[in-house]
């Protein structure tokens, strides 16, 4: 905690040390290239002996939750779908350190109404993939593990309290969480995508906490994430879709559950400034 009460931030990668305690741990020769520029936490780029080129993190979980993770990966690699591969699973004293395929492409350098509708239609690709995985919770009644923290919005201010208590109103009503058997990612934002030269997706990434349930869980995370990424666009469009293919009460609980995650990791994470722009956006479907 910090001398007010607020959740510390969640750490940043030590890549080297990571790399350092896989190869210990399995004797694989991996080599470090370069820290990946994106992503919140961190993840570094390896290379094989062989010169297969890799990505390097720590995964969230345990080594069979992992496993049964890249599992369903893999499956969902065999109907076309562009995720990586785990190459490597190995426990490390602190958890587990995961090395996957480095997929094709680079980050969006220009998010657009064509990108958005294209991850739009490939979440449609992950229906029915994960029929034999756990539905992630939503936190909306407890904290989670390093993120959708209560703790930080209840000392924040008036606002983000007057935000949690729509959250616990939300998570008492009688649909609590997902439901379905689709494949779920559960971060699906524009930084998650890898595309090409003509702005093709070549690559989804960062399967962290890989769930079952619905797959349109993915277009509110995205709806959030577009409100930052094309800040000036008129989006009314993507509002009409979330209308158009969710009940109001199933948007209303995956609204409820971004608006914690991410004015909990602006709080601990970013500047009071991002912390009042997603409070701003949260109110807009809080009822």
């Amino acid at each position: 905690m910090t001398a007010d009460g607020v959740p510390l931030p969640v750490p940043k990668l030590d890549a080297r040390q990571l790399l350092l305690e896989v190869n210990r741990s399995t004797g694989a020769g991996l080599e470090f290239t370069g820290h990946a520029a994106a992503g919140e936490v961190g993840a570094a780029f390896v290379r094989w002996p062989d010169g297969r080129d890799g990505v390097l993190t720590r995964g969230s979980g345990s080594l069979t939750e992992l496993r049964r993770t890249a599992e369903v990966l893999e499956e969902a690699r065999g109907r076309g779908l562009p995720v990586p591969e785990y190459q490597l699973l190995a426990e490390v004293p602190d958890g587990v350190g995961v090395v996957q395929e480095r997929l094709p492409g680079r980050p969006p350098t220009t998010v657009d109404r064509a990108l958005l509708e294209s991850m739009i239609t490939l979440a449609d690709r992950f229906t029915g993939l994960a029929p034999d995985l756990p539905v992630p919770s939503l936190h909306l009644l407890e904290s989670g593990p390093g993120f959708c923290l209560h703790e930080s919005l209840q000392r924040y201010d008036d606002r983000s309290r007057k935000l949690l208590g729509w959250v616990h109103e939300v998570g008492r009503a009688e649909t609590t969480e997902m439901t379905g058997d689709d494949l779920v990612h559960l971060d699906f934002h524009t930084g998650n995508v890898l595309v090409d030269d003509a702005g093709t997706i070549t690559g989804i990434v960062d399967w962290d906490g890989i769930g079952r349930g619905d797959r349109r869980f993915g277009l509110v995370t995205l709806r959030f994430d577009a409100h930052v990424a094309v800040p000036d666009a008129d989006l009314a469009w993507f509002d009409e879709h979330l209308d158009r293919v969710l009940a109001p009460d199933v948007l209303r609980l995956y609204w409820a559950h971004m608006s914690l995650r991410l004015v909990d990791w602006s709080i601990r994470h970013h500047t009071p400034a991002d912390t009042t722009r997603w409070l701003d956006f949260a109110a807009i479907r809080m009822n």
